[in-house]
């Protein structure tokens, strides 16, 4: 039986409002942060109607993955839902290659997969919370600028909705 809090992080006492700054261009306005994967990927859970999106920072894309947190919970032993959400394959290949993560740090991708990196322990490194949202929040917003007909989301986070 798996243990989903070994392919999470816990979220400790980090100013999420701060780390999560250079993704406004994507964030819903209102959200509570419920999950944070071992890559940094977050699980938002929707006030308006309990939906669950998930964030994948690598790939820079926000996507609705259930309808509820007991949805998700389902959802999560079907097919291969818990190997891509929580990329509990290459957790595994992290911890036996011995990439160690200490509070305020989590995998991240030397090349991000948005920009050709391979889902491999080759491209992963362990970095600080900090560098690893503000420098892939920033990237995946100048990439998303430069699609034909895009337009960045009305999206303004509100600080104290991600602590709810």
């Amino acid at each position: 039986m798996m243990d989903i809090n070994n392919y999470l992080l816990e979220r400790g006492e980090s100013d999420w409002a701060a780390l999560l700054a250079d993704w406004n261009w994507i964030l819903p306005v209102r959200f509570t942060l419920w999950l944070v994967n071992r890559y940094g990927d977050l699980f938002l859970v929707l006030p308006e109607d309990g939906g669950v999106c998930m964030l994948d920072v690598g790939a820079g894309t926000l996507r609705r993955i259930a309808n509820s947190q007991e949805d998700f919970d389902a959802r999560l032993r079907q097919d291969n839902n818990a190997n891509e959400w929580l990329m509990m394959p290459l957790v595994d290949d992290c911890v036996a290659a011995g990439l160690t993560l200490t509070p305020g740090h989590c995998y991240g991708f030397k090349q991000a997969p948005a920009l050709g990196g391979a889902y491999e322990v080759a491209n992963t490194e362990v970095v600080d919370l900090y560098t690893h949202y503000s420098v892939l929040g920033q990237l995946h917003a100048q990439v998303w600028e430069t699609l034909p007909g895009s337009a960045h989301p009305d999206t303004t986070p509100d600080a104290a909705a991600q602590e709810e």
